[in-house]
């Protein structure tokens, strides 16, 4: 079945020259109406100042971040899509939630090092360069260490290379377990991307974290 097989200027402050002897002037400055809507316009200016820039440090995104971030969550998907071999055959229901999927499976698989290649797009393009935003650059941090997270499970099927019995049950328990905790993770991933949301998913958002300045 082919199912099976594929498996992120400070304003200059306001000054007032005057002149030591002229005190008179300046407090009909001061007090004058012209005065008094200059101010009342300087402030208005620095309040939308203000806000203008905390906007930018928010963690909202915008819909291109969004989408990006959200396309992310795949990498770590279809890399690790192997481990679905025992849960895809038994339930229909994650067959037809796949299917979908299977093209895109085919392009990744069809290379022996495409999944090494995107691993190194991900973190020299996205990763590493600030002109993404910083909510890009760590929803693809933690899907590149969801990723690398993927060595233990295959280290381990190397290592113990079951045949038949306890030995096959437990490994049909990991491999479940590995594809269920990817299918999770993809689907809260990029449905809180899709929202605006920032997720973090258990074991590797603190590595992320760190990883992104």
């Amino acid at each position: 079945m082919t199912i099976s097989n594929l498996l992120h200027s400070p304003q200059t402050p306001l000054t007032l020259l005057h002149k030591p002897h002229n005190h008179h002037t300046r407090s009909s400055f001061l007090k004058s109406p012209s005065s008094s809507s200059f101010f009342t316009l300087t402030n208005k200016v620095n309040h939308h100042q203000t806000i203008t820039t905390k906007s930018k440090k928010s963690d909202s995104a915008d819909y291109p971040d969004r989408l990006i971030s959200a396309i992310c969550y795949f990498y770590p998907f279809f890399d690790g899509i192997q481990y679905g071999k025992y849960v895809i055959t038994q339930f229909t229901p994650i067959q037809l939630l796949i299917q979908p999927l299977i093209p895109a499976i085919k392009v990744f698989k069809s290379f022996p090092f495409n999944g090494f290649l995107v691993f190194l797009t991900l973190y020299f393009v996205v990763v590493r360069n600030t002109n993404f935003s910083r909510y890009v650059r760590f929803n693809t941090m933690q899907a590149i260490v969801l990723d690398v997270l993927l060595i233990f499970p295959d280290l381990f099927e190397r290592t113990f290379n079951a045949g038949e019995g306890i030995g096959l049950d437990l490994m049909m328990s990991l491999d479940s377990t590995v594809f269920l905790f990817l299918l999770v993770c993809l689907i809260y991933g990029s449905s809180s991307c899709m929202l605006g949301q920032v997720p973090r998913l258990p074991i590797v958002a603190e590595a992320a974290d760190r990883q992104v300045l």
